[in-house]
């Protein structure tokens, strides 16, 4: 499988470091109450699960031992079986001669009746058995981003910070929100209400949900708290197989106009394990990826049609994209936080779904595809949903060669969406290909896949017009090297690809038809999340390299002045030594950054794990103000409501004064 290098750039560690660093885990871990989403049934759970869900780039993704600190080790049954699963779905001319979306872009077509989805399902099922796939196991040290991006900017209308999102205007949910009198906060499956308008905090109210229920995230907005969560339900259908367990994805409505008396307004549930969702003008847009239990032989139209509230998707609600034999939909419904009872619409769409991208006025199903022969290119298929008041409208399709490094490498602008992706052969994802890194002794390990001339990766940049159809593109841009970060502004996109050295490179989309590169900046390490700060400011997060580019000093704080995009220039750089990653390159909603307060702040993982604030001045440069010890294990997210700083670690709040950061109070749920 291809190898993420940004998602290993730890590997400068030793087996004796590691071994030391994970024993430092355990001995904290003995004192550290467990969530409880990682008791062994909810791991088991999760697991048996994520079995048959592929990650989105079907590559493995090794992670440090300081990374398990903050994530999770997880050794077992995983990826054999479902990177050959991802591969099985090929994206070619259909069976029944229509072409793909490369071939044949343009509007999806709906199903005509169930009949027709049982015919494509049945075709999938005839080519994984001539393929004779199985599944398999393999012990993996593994993450994924698209675990955590559940995707510019993390300030609200009010006097109070909002999630870091992805896209300006869009609202997403998370672990942590505010409505600017309280916080909500879920810790350990329980979402727990507390009163922040007093300098102590006070706890108000809790919600938890039955034992079959998994709540992976919040969302906080006019009144209403939305819990988004996965429950599997057996179902115990009369068939020669008996009952399964199936997932269902739900989004359960309370009313906290007295928060300390939430009041449920409604459910809404759908087929699947949950992606992500998305609020805008006051309708909530959830997304589902629903994998079928199709076999011919017993099947009922309950076990590969999706289903909504109860009942079956209609057929002439199911989007069909020709030439992408599989058996997984994504499946999008919206409605009204208002009303949520009343279900404004849903639709699915067939294919293997692995990034979101939602933009003000459409939503971009993503999913890597793999050509027939080795010579091919690896691909993105691109699905276009435009969405608006609750209505749903799948309106193009189109493919592209390389793939994306997260939802950063993706954006709309002015009608046009445009992409950079890293372009890779089809080969590339069959063997594991580990950085070089220095071992105890300080020799450089060969990476054995470097030798291989046939796994040459590029970059490119493309422009696509409202209906998909290829407007501009750059091709061929630095050959064997890949794509860490990107960050879209206006006409002006900012991309980091990294090897040895990290180019920093400017390019003008003014006009479409004609992108260019008109900037390369090339400096040590690279940064791995870039974000705007401030007029003329680009701030990157990533990691410090040695001139070898083959062993990590720590991690990377650098200040890009872009006032000329021409000329780029880091004008500041803080190196943080002995820290070995951050959530930063992972999960974007776990960074806190605000330039008008001239703040932004992270959790920092090497010998222990801490919360870190930091400011910015010019002549100056970068000036840790705050810095914190994390014990609790749990999701930490930093906010501000006036002028106190809140710092969430699992079940544990402590407030402080923003000027200073003296400590002010603290709580325990």
């Amino acid at each position: 499988m291809r190898e993420n290098e940004k998602e290993r750039k730890i590997e400068d560690l030793s087996e004796q470091e590691e071994k030391q660093t994970e024993e430092k885990i355990r001995q904290r871990a003995e004192d550290v109450e467990i969530p409880a989403s990682l008791e062994p049934e909810a791991v088991e759970k999760m697991l048996e699960t994520r079995k048959k869900k592929k990650s989105k780039s079907y590559r493995w993704k090794y992670v440090s031992a300081a990374a398990a600190a903050c994530v999770c080790l997880v050794v077992g049954a995983v990826g054999y079986g479902n990177m050959h699963e991802g591969k099985s779905d090929r994206s070619e001319t259909a069976a029944d001669g229509k072409m793909d979306e490369k071939q044949n872009p343009g509007k999806i077509p709906l199903a005509k009746n169930y009949d027709e989805i049982k015919t494509y399902l049945k075709e999938n099922e005839k080519q994984a058995k001539e393929r004779n796939v199985f599944g398999g196991t393999g012990d993996v040290y593994m993450t994924d981003k698209a675990m955590f991006e559940s995707d510019t900017g993390a300030t609200s209308g009010g006097n109070y910070s909002d999630t870091n999102v992805r896209q300006e205007g869009v609202a997403e949910a998370d672990t942590v929100k505010t409505d600017g009198k309280n916080l909500y906060i879920l810790s350990n499956q329980t979402v727990k209400i507390v009163d922040a308008s007093q300098a102590e905090m006070k706890e108000l109210a809790s919600i938890t949900l039955n034992e079959n229920c998994y709540i992976s995230e919040i969302f906080v907005s006019d009144h209403r708290l939305v819990l988004l969560y996965g429950e599997s339900r057996y179902e115990d259908e009369v068939s020669e197989t008996g009952g399964n367990y199936k997932e269902y994805t739900c989004a359960a409505v309370y009313d906290v106009t007295d928060p300390s008396n939430p009041k449920e307004a409604g459910v809404i549930s759908q087929s699947g394990q949950y992606h992500t969702m998305r609020e805008k003008d006051g309708y909530v847009y959830l997304i589902s990826d629903f994998y079928t239990y199709y076999d011919s032989s017993v099947s009922t139209e309950n076990d590969y049609i999706p289903q909504v509230q109860g009942d079956l998707l209609r057929a002439e609600d199911i989007y069909m994209p020709q030439g992408t034999i599989g058996s997984q939909y994504t499946v999008v419904s919206a409605f009204a936080l208002s009303d949520p009872t009343v279900k404004l619409q849903t639709k699915a769409i067939f294919g293997n779904a692995g990034m979101c991208y939602v933009s003000e006025n459409n939503i971009y199903i993503t999913e890597e595809c793999y050509g027939k022969n080795d010579s091919e290119k690896i691909q993105t298929s691109i699905r276009k949903i435009a969405y608006g008041n609750g209505t749903l409208d799948a309106v193009a399709q189109t493919k592209i060669d390389g793939v994306l490094n997260d939802s950063f490498s993706i954006d709309e602008y002015n009608g046009y969406l445009r992409i950079v992706a890293t372009v890779l052969p089809n080969t590339y994802n069959d063997r594991i290909m580990p950085i070089p890194y220095k071992g105890a002794e300080g020799n450089a390990v060969e990476d054995s896949a470097a030798a291989d001339s046939e796994a040459v990766e590029t970059n490119a940049l493309y422009v696509l017009d409202e209906n998909l159809e290829m407007t501009g593109s750059i091709q061929d841009l630095a050959k064997e090297e890949t794509i860490h970060s990107a960050r879209f502004m206006g006409d002006i996109v900012y991309f980091v690809t990294f090897k040895q050295i990290d180019p920093l490179f400017s390019a003008d989309l003014s006009d479409p038809a004609a992108p260019k590169i008109i900037g390369e900046l090339k400096i040590p390490g690279f940064s791995d999340y870039l974000h705007p700060y401030g007029e003329g400011k680009l701030l990157g997060i990533g990691m410090s390299v040695d001139e070898d580019g083959m062993t990590t000093e720590g991690v990377k704080l650098s200040m890009f002045d872009i006032s000329d995009p021409v000329n780029v220039k880091e004008t500041a750089t803080f190196v943080l030594e002995n820290v070995l990653s951050t959530d930063a390159g992972y999960n974007y909603k776990a960074v806190f950054a605000d330039a008008e307060k001239n703040l932004f702040g992270f959790a920092a993982y090497g010998d222990s794990i801490e919360y870190k604030m930091f400011s910015y001045d010019e002549a100056e440069g970068f000036k840790e103000v705050f810095s914190k010890e994390i014990i609790n294990y749990g999701n930490i997210r930093g906010l501000y409501i006036e002028d106190t700083f809140y710092l969430v670690a699992g079940n544990t709040v402590e407030s402080f004064a923003m000027n200073g950061f003296q400590k002010i109070d603290d709580i325990v749920l």
